[in-house]
């Protein structure tokens, strides 16, 4: 995944950043923009990335005027976030970490975030419930957490598209959404299982946005060449996003929740 504030990249990340953006400043005028708590400015939110790798969401957040810290397994992935961050402009804001979210608290605050990312992490971790309890764990009350993850249906119709029918019937049949030994993706979710499983970590579900539910299966040579298509897809990205019909047939599945 690109910087969402690249055009082409946007394709993939206009969704989420749009949802996102607009969940920060919430939490901007939640939190209060008179007064600072303890040495942060007014107006400042801490913001928690796991797994947030070089930076795809981290330095844009950064550039808000937020303080991001990116916690992730990946030295050569941090690395490029140091690099990425300085190039921005916003070093200062954004600090890498290595460790994972098994272990997360040994590296990052409990308690500590306005607003933690959770953004292609769930797929990877060895017990998805248990990353997301300590994501849930490391916001401030009333944070807001932000979830993205790849979905099922979307998997399953790419299969079925591109003529791999034997393999889209396994994805569906298979308990981690997996269409064979050669998938590399090692979990997907239904939107009814990744809202279920945020709810068992203690959130309340707010927004469930169906992401790339389109741009995965339009060939790229017709985005690059017609005149105007890009903006026509993204538009209908947008449109699609927010209705639940098309969350079962989503690549990605992005959920908003909240911290009582």
């Amino acid at each position: 995944m690109s910087d969402p504030l690249r055009p082409r990249a946007s394709l993939r990340t206009a969704v989420v950043w749009e949802v996102l953006k607009d969940a920060l400043d919430r939490r901007v005028k939640a939190v209060g923009q008179g007064s600072g708590e303890g040495d942060r400015a007014p107006g400042v939110l801490d913001v928690l990335d796991t797994g947030g790798g070089s930076g795809n969401f981290a330095v844009p957040v950064a550039r808000l005027g937020h303080r991001v810290t990116v916690v992730d397994p990946s030295p050569n992935a941090l690395f490029a976030l140091e690099r990425r961050a300085a190039e921005a402009g916003v070093a200062d804001r954004v600090r890498g970490v290595q460790g994972d979210a098994a272990d997360l608290f040994e590296v990052a605050e409990r308690g500590g975030y306005d607003v933690v990312l959770c953004h292609g992490v769930l797929e990877y971790v060895d017990d998805p419930a248990e990353g997301l309890g300590n994501a849930a764990a490391a916001l401030r009350p009333a944070g807001t957490l932000s979830v993205l993850a790849a979905g099922l249906g979307g998997a399953v119709l790419a299969r079925a598209l591109a003529g791999h029918f034997t393999e889209a019937r396994q994805a569906l049949a298979d308990p981690a959404g997996r269409w064979g030994a050669g998938d590399p993706m090692p979990r997907r979710f239904t939107p009814e299982q990744l809202t279920g499983l945020i709810a068992a970590a203690g959130l309340e579900v707010g927004a469930v946005h169906g992401v790339r539910v389109f741009a995965d299966l339009v060939p790229g040579v017709l985005v690059d060449t017609e005149p105007d298509a890009l903006d026509a897809l993204l538009q209908l990205e947008a449109a699609a996003a927010e209705l639940p019909a098309f969350h079962s047939v989503a690549t990605q599945l992005h959920v908003l929740a909240e911290r009582d």
